[in-house]
C-alpha cells in the first residue's frame, strides 16, 4: 500500500478514540481518494485520516499476509501504534487479514461492502472484470460501472474514472492465494459492518453471517438504496454510523 494522505485536524480536547488515527483501505483497484465523500464528517469530529492507495504494482505472487505486512510497515514508517480500520470492499478483506495477523494494534474495525463468503453470480464477476478493461468505450465500461457497483437510480459518473487494472491483477491474486478461513472470522473487540442492501458483488447475507458466526458484538447497519459503491452512494448515512462508531466509549 501507498500512503496517500495523513489528513489531521485540531480538535481542542480529544477522547480516547480520538488519539487513534484512522486507516482507510479501499475498494478493488480503486483509489483511497474514495473515501473524501465521508472524511470532512470525521475530520470535524477530531480524527486523524491515514488513507492508503494500494501500490501501482507488486514483484512477485503477494497473498493478502503480504499486502498486510506492507500496510503494517508503512504505519510504522508514520509513528503509528495502534488505530482505527475501516476496509471498503477488497479493503474489508486485506482489514480482516490485518487485524488477524496484529489484532492487538486494531482499536476497532470497520468493514464497508463486505463480502467473501456468499458469492454473486457469474455474470456479476463478468461484470466486475469489465470494470478494469479500459479499451471499452466509455459508455460501455460506464454501464458496467454502474451495473455491478451502484443500486439502480444512482449516479455512477463519480467513479468513472479512478479505475486501476495493475493494481486490480496483484490484489485478485492476493485473494485467491489466501485460504478465507485466514481472515474471514477475524474481529476485535468493537467492530461495524456496513452493507448496501443492492449490493450484488457482497450480497447483504455475507455481512449478516460475518456477525452471527464470528462478530456477535458487531453493530449491522444495512442501507437501502445503496450496492457496492456504497462511499458515493450514501456518504452521510456511512459517516453517521462511523462517527458512532469510533466514538463508542
Amino acid at each position: 500500500m501507498a500512503l496517500t494522505a495523513s489528513r489531521t485536524s485540531q480538535p481542542t480536547s480529544a477522547t480516547a478514540s480520538q488519539r487513534h488515527p484512522v486507516v482507510m483501505i479501499p475498494s478493488l483497484g480503486r483509489p483511497a481518494s474514495d473515501f473524501l465523500t465521508i472524511a470532512p464528517t470525521l475530520e470535524h469530529a477530531g480524527f486523524r485520516l491515514v488513507l492508503l492507495d494500494p501500490r501501482p504494482q507488486w514483484p512477485g505472487s503477494p497473498t493478502l499476509h503480504d499486502l498486510a505486512a506492507d500496510s503494517l510497515a508503512q504505519l510504522d514508517a508514520l509513528g503509528i501504534d495502534s488505530f482505527h480500520l475501516v476496509g471498503h470492499a477488497f479493503g474489508n478483506r486485506l482489514a480482516r487479514t490485518i487485524a488477524a495477523d496484529a489484532p492487538q494494534r486494531v482499536a476497532s474495525l470497520a468493514l464497508l461492502a463486505a463480502g467473501g463468503l456468499v458469492e454473486p453470480p457469474a455474470d456479476v464477476w463478468d461484470g466486475l472484470a469489465r470494470c478494469f478493461d479500459m479499451s471499452l468505450p466509455p459508455d460501455v465500461h460506464l454501464s458496467e460501472v454502474k451495473r455491478v457497483f451502484f443500486a439502480p437510480g444512482n449516479d455512477a459518473s463519480v467513479w468513472r474514472d479512478g479505475w486501476m487494472p495493475g493494481v486490480s491483477k496483484y490484489q485478485r491474486f492476493a485473494v485467491r492465494s489466501t485460504p478465507r478461513s485466514d481472515w474471514w472470522g477475524a474481529s476485535v473487540d468493537r467492530v461495524l459492518v456496513v452493507q448496501g442492501l443492492s449490493d450484488v458483488i457482497a450480497p447483504p447475507d455475507n455481512g449478516r453471517r460475518y456477525v452471527a458466526e464470528f462478530a456477535p458484538h458487531a453493530r449491522l447497519v444495512e442501507i437501502e438504496g445503496a450496492g457496492h459503491a456504497l462511499l458515493p452512494e450514501r456518504p452521510r448515512e456511512i459517516a453517521a454510523a462511523l462517527l458512532e462508531h469510533l466514538t463508542q466509549a
